[in-house]
């Protein structure tokens, strides 16, 4: 069976073309909305908290019934329905309401995609960055486009347009084709709590967790900060494109990069380069030379760790375990990590000011580095 290239690159592509609209101008929403940093870092936290729970639900479904993409085609559909309900609400507790009721559906359909993903490529998962790749471009596609509408458009109208991708993303669900997944006839199971005992691999979920943590001030915060420094819409845009664009750059080389190093240097590498983004984005931001440098190390930040990420779990879970391997990375490292990140940064935004939020992701950052060089990756893999 030859892999549906097209098809599964056309869910990351709206997949991420939402993350696109969501990630960088909600919060700009939300303060139009008039909530303040607080409710805007507890809304930010129950966005993501809701990864916690929810991969791990969908996984375990997944991974006893050998199927993931009803459950993606279930959750992406309502998603969609229940992210309409925005346009309808205006108080905190009916945006909290909804954002818990969406979360958790959309937050269940990628871990499951990446399992399923993986199971098509079979023994080409180096083929994985080629097709992530047009997430990515739906990204830049999308925050662009935003970006420069809202120069000149009210941002009332985000709702509508984030809706309307959830429903493209649900509709190229329908299409993409469920992967046959290898029987393990005559193996003795391996129990999941046995990998998890595992001190790389706890360690692996650590080290996620923190670099989660730690890039979620940007996420919430970073279009908010840059609006104080007086940066347009199409320029925070265009911030955040070049940041994605080179995340590309990155993915279409990193076929070649998994060749000539190991998970283990490529994430050490990634958690170093972290370190001083977060630093130059916290005492750089009225420089706008110092903020592009800082936004093509999202290559690495994001781009290579995540790619590591994704193959660490894929060696460390294997074929039985893939869908709960993958939704323990989205719930742990992901949810945990950015719900924890969002409070923080809520809370002590105004407080202790931006430059010492960003100050505090890179030590969050350094922490994951020691722990990472202590015991991830130093097994074969």
């Amino acid at each position: 069976m030859s892999v549906p290239y097209w098809r599964l690159s056309g869910f990351y592509f709206f997949y991420f073309a939402t993350v696109g609209a969501l990630i960088p101008y909600w919060s700009l929403y939300l303060k139009d909305s008039g909530f303040n940093p607080i409710e805007i870092g507890q809304l930010s936290a129950l966005l993501i908290g809701t990864k916690i729970v929810a991969p791990n639900v969908w996984g375990w479904i997944a991974d006893h019934t050998g199927k993931s993409l009803p459950i993606i085609r279930f959750a992406s559909f309502f998603a969609a329905v229940l992210f309409a309900g925005f346009l309808f609400v205006q108080g905190y507790l009916e945006f909290a309401l909804i954002t818990l009721a969406f979360s958790f559906f959309w937050n269940a359909a990628l871990p499951q995609f990446e399992a399923a993903t993986l199971f098509h490529l079979k023994s080409e998962p180096h083929r994985y960055s080629q097709i992530r790749l047009w997430g990515s471009i739906g990204f830049i596609a999308t925050v662009q486009a935003i970006g420069w509408l809202l120069d000149s458009q009210p941002i009332a109208l985000l709702p509508v347009g984030i809706t309307v991708l959830l429903v493209a993303n649900w509709l190229v669900a329908l299409i993409v084709p469920e992967a046959p997944r290898a029987a393990h006839h005559g193996q003795t199971p391996t129990r999941i709590i046995q990998i998890l005992k595992k001190p790389a691999v706890a360690a692996f979920f650590v080290v996620g967790m923190l670099i989660h943590m730690a890039h979620t001030p940007y996420y919430v915060f970073y279009s908010i900060y840059l609006q104080h420094y007086h940066y347009s819409a199409t320029l925070t845009g265009a911030l955040w494109a070049l940041g994605v664009v080179a995340e590309i750059v990155l993915f279409i080389y990193m076929k070649t990069l998994l060749k000539k190093f190991s998970l283990r240097a490529i994430l050490m590498v990634s958690i170093v380069l972290a370190i001083g983004r977060w630093l130059m984005i916290g005492w750089g931001a009225d420089c706008l030379g110092v903020l592009i440098f800082a936004q093509l190390l999202h290559a690495a930040t994001f781009g290579s760790t995540h790619v590591a990420a994704i193959h660490l779990v894929h060696n460390y879970f294997g074929q039985q375990h893939q869908g709960k391997g993958q939704a323990l990375y989205g719930s742990f490292c992901m949810g945990l990590g950015g719900m924890l990140g969002s409070l923080y940064s809520g809370y002590y935004w105004e407080l202790l000011a931006p430059e010492f939020i960003y100050s505090a992701s890179a030590i969050v950052c350094c922490l994951a580095l020691l722990i990472a060089y202590l015991w991830v990756g130093r097994e074969k893999t």
